[in-house]
């Protein structure tokens, strides 16, 4: 049998696929802000929520989700005020989120399995009812994600501009915080707590390896989340290990593999553009080098255009074809 054929796993592969387009989304306006670390944050004061659900009886996803908006907001808000720096209000919330849940699991009368569940995922605990909400959860994030992009990238890359620009600076800061917290919570059943951070932040950092703009990284990340995601779980099946773990595996040997690519890709970018685009007004320099052809379309060089003429890219550097000589830029 097939791992298709226990609604379990399609569960779980239903839930790891949107959970996996979910963090990656809104990971990248955490990476471009500098909080990347955020999501860890968020998911160990989650383990509070997770502690009251199981004390109170009601469902520890809804009950973390609570907290970890509470959570999320207090760390703005810190933030914000500048009465502590970003870190430490992240390393109080690491410490008092983890040691809280703890201890009110422990009232609870749960053991440290029913909690590891939470922490390091579980597929086998995924219900019907999970999913549907980590489906509405995971849809609602994407899309505030992309079609809020404009105004919550203006915000992440520069505060100021954006509230000259008549934006509303806390709003859009309070909004990414608090689908970091919902991403999180929504991320627990499948990746795990303690490791959805890093499905937030590992795809992200592969598309910047391999792409230019805040868009297309965006949606590579994406791509590269649900595919770690899925490919994880269905691994996590035949191996038997936890999903969160595999999950987090993949996505960091994407990046591995992704990284000499990247600087492939860049040095590559660098010889056809060794001195930038240009705007026609850079100074010209007589370069006197012999070569054994004249550059032109059949040459074999790298054609750049540049204002008014073309330059071709020869041992690294610019240049074009001026009367006898050769003018570098």
């Amino acid at each position: 049998m097939t791992l298709l054929d226990y609604p379990f796993m399609v569960r779980a592969l239903v839930a790891a696929l949107f959970t996996g387009l979910a963090a990656p989304a809104i990971g990248t306006y955490l990476v471009q802000r500098r909080l990347a670390l955020m999501g860890d944050g968020i998911g160990h004061i989650a383990v509070t929520g997770v502690g009251l659900g199981l004390l109170t009886g009601q469902s520890p996803v809804w009950t973390a989700i609570a907290v970890a908006i509470l959570g999320a907001l207090l760390i703005e808000l810190i933030r914000e005020r500048g009465r502590a720096g970003g870190d430490v209000a992240l390393a109080l919330i690491f410490y008092g989120g983890i040691a809280g849940g703890v201890m009110v699991t422990g009232l609870a009368h749960g053991s440290a399995q029913t909690l590891q569940s939470y922490l390091f995922g579980s597929i086998v605990t995924v219900s019907q009812q999970d999913v549907w909400a980590v489906v509405a959860l995971a849809a609602g994030v994407i899309f505030v994600a992309l079609g809020f992009a404009p105004q919550l990238f203006a915000v992440c890359q520069d505060e100021e501009f954006a509230r000259v620009a008549g934006l509303k600076v806390r709003a859009y800061n309070l909004t990414t915080s608090v689908l970091a917290a919902v991403t999180v919570t929504v991320a627990m059943r499948t990746v795990g707590l303690l490791l959805v951070s890093a499905l937030m932040v590992v795809p992200v950092a592969t598309a910047q390896q391999l792409t230019r703009g805040f868009k297309i990284t965006m949606l590579v990340a994406m791509v590269l989340g649900g595919l770690t995601s899925v490919s994880g779980v269905a691994a996590s099946y035949y191996i038997d290990v936890a999903p969160g773990a595999t999950i987090v595996m993949f996505a960091l040997a994407c990046f591995v593999a992704a990284w000499p690519v990247g600087s492939l890709v860049r040095y590559r970018r660098r010889l056809r553009q060794p001195f930038g685009e240009g705007d026609g007004a850079l100074p010209h320099t007589v370069v006197p080098e012999e070569h054994g052809h004249a550059h032109g379309d059949e040459c074999g060089h790298p054609a750049v255009p540049h204002a008014d003429h073309v330059d071709y890219v020869h041992d690294g550097h610019r240049h074009a074809v001026h009367g006898g000589h050769y003018d570098e830029h």
